[in-house]
């Protein structure tokens, strides 16, 4: 998957995996990715062979990861014994997580979280978006599915744009940077620096319906965005941890259709402006949030961080800013013309 997909894994990555890795009852659910302690890159006529050990973690630490960053939760999972070591093996036996081990690491990633913001700028999920400024008959109309009708698809360009919002999103002692909707590339890629990371969305071969150049940018009136409830989770990440911090955030659909960038003000580069904060070109749809505006957001969906209380489907609306946000069941996605 990972050769059709085009994505190369990375020290600090994490993979969302829902179950135990050795189908078990274990509460080691998911993974992190780093630079295997005793094996060294190797050079080979190739290029660079760079061999990764994976971590298995509780739910608890994966979330702590993504809200914080892999590196700085690989670097705790290293102080505590039982969890790790030094060598970080997993012990799949292990049934507290390295908060519940030793209370005082939470306040090293509540520490963590507030200086340094998060470093996942984007994800793959169950999202779809929809232009409440036209009627869904509109010829021109770009939603990311079109009942009874074939939904566009993001062209080769803009994927290729979209992943490196991921890679620019990461760069260190940088300002965020989205590349410009015409930028000149050469097989797709910037090719001025090297990717730090693995990107967070696949790569789709997909051509697009209307030609990259003939699609022009659209400036939208009002959104509707819709979330699974794992993807909706992710908001107050999205809305804390990046865009507070002066970064940007991407939802990518797994069908490969459309997009979602969330962007801050002080990301240069986006089509969504203060003036008109929600941007379409073709299926990928940019929403620019002011500090303010974002403070407020947290307010409302912290219920989100709540998900065992939480009941769907589930709606928040702010209708001066004529956005409105749902979290539905993953049916929805799943068969989206029923």
């Amino acid at each position: 998957f990972l050769f059709l997909a085009e994505n190369t894994f990375c020290s600090g990555d994490h993979v969302s995996w829902h179950s135990p890795l050795d189908n078990s009852e274990s509460r080691i659910q998911h993974m992190l990715l780093t630079e295997d302690p005793q094996m060294q890159p190797v050079q080979t006529p190739f290029g660079v062979v760079t061999f990764l050990q994976i971590v298995g973690v509780c739910t608890e630490e994966l979330h702590a990861a993504q809200q914080w960053n892999g590196q700085g939760i690989l670097e705790l999972l290293r102080t505590v014994p039982v969890a790790g070591g030094p060598w970080l093996i997993t012990d799949m036996r292990r049934g507290e997580t390295i908060f519940e081990i030793d209370p005082h690491l939470q306040e090293r990633v509540d520490k963590g979280i507030e200086t340094d913001g998060s470093n996942l700028s984007g994800v793959s999920a169950k999202c779809v978006w929809d232009d409440l400024s036209r009627p869904p008959e509109d010829d021109e109309d770009s939603r990311s599915i079109c009942i009874g009708t074939q939904p566009r698809r993001l062209s080769g360009k803009d994927t290729e744009q979209i992943r490196e919002t991921l890679r620019r999103g990461l760069e260190i002692n940088s300002k965020p940077v989205l590349p410009p909707i015409n930028a000149q590339r050469q097989n797709g890629l910037n090719h001025d620096r090297a990717p730090s990371r693995k990107d967070s969305l696949e790569s789709e071969s997909s051509a697009a319906i209307i030609p990259h150049e003939l699609i022009r940018t659209r400036q939208l009136e009002s959104v509707h965005l819709k979330f699974n409830q794992e993807s909706g989770a992710l908001i107050p990440l999205c809305l804390r941890g990046r865009l507070l911090h002066g970064r940007h955030f991407t939802y990518k659909s797994i069908t490969g259709d459309t997009a979602i960038t969330f962007v801050s003000t002080g990301v240069e580069g986006a089509f969504a402006t203060e003036e008109h904060p929600y941007a379409a070109h073709g299926p990928w749809l940019q929403i620019l949030l002011t500090e303010e505006f974002v403070e407020r957001m947290l307010e409302d969906l912290e219920d989100l961080n709540s998900p065992e209380e939480f009941k769907l489907p589930k709606e928040y609306s702010w209708p001066e800013k004529k956005l409105k946000v749902s979290i539905l069941p993953d049916a929805v996605f799943d068969n989206p013309l029923h």
